[in-house]
């Protein structure tokens, strides 16, 4: 279980669009405000590896074109999101802000078409779950662990992301974060792209 925790933290903590969106979203928001990002994009990813593990890998494995469309879906509606964070008008941080944020039912949702998240289930399933009889109870474990590990991983995003909100004061710092953010959120989802 322990080589599968180190796994899970990495693949939990190292930049991806989930990462940058919980950063951007607790710098604009505040880290209260990423808490439901952040509990749907954990469950969203532990749902994932829980569906790899329980046969739709395998049959992903067959479907190539399939697997390829997610990719492109992901691809394509990663690099919008980054677009709508870059050309978004320069404002200051507001205390409360009534602008609509991407939530915990979005965030989960944003799993299903995130190239990563796909990817990191795929290499749990087939490097950490058996094939015998035990394999739905280990793919649940690690359904599981998984969870527990991400949580406090982009839980450190958020927490990054609300203490440098202090530093977003004026229309044009918050810009450059906006446009720096929507960089790294199509780098990493480009990065991520399997050709």
């Amino acid at each position: 279980m322990l080589p599968f925790m180190l796994f899970a933290f990495v693949a939990s903590i190292t930049p991806g669009p989930t990462n940058i969106l919980v950063l951007s979203n607790s710098a604009r928001y505040g880290f209260k405000a990423a808490l439901p990002i952040i509990l749907g994009a954990c469950l969203g990813a532990a749902g994932i590896v829980l569906l790899v593990g329980s046969g739709v890998g395998h049959s992903l494995a067959h479907l190539p074109r399939v697997q390829t469309a997610m990719q492109w879906t992901g691809v394509a509606w990663l690099s919008y999101l980054a677009w709508q964070i870059y050309r978004a008008p320069p404002q200051a941080l507001q205390a409360h802000s009534t602008q609509r944020q991407l939530g915990m039912t979005g965030a989960a949702s944003l799993q299903l078409i995130n190239p990563k998240a796909w990817m990191m289930a795929l290499a749990v399933v087939s490097v950490f779950a058996g094939n015998g009889a035990e394999r739905q109870s280990q793919v649940l474990s690690l359904s599981l662990v998984f969870f527990l590990i991400s949580l406090p991983c982009l839980g450190a995003w958020a927490v990054l992301g609300a203490g440098s909100g202090r530093f977003l004061r004026s229309p044009r710092a918050m810009q450059r974060f906006n446009r720096c953010m929507a960089l790294l959120l199509l780098g990493s989802t480009w990065l991520s792209v399997r050709v």
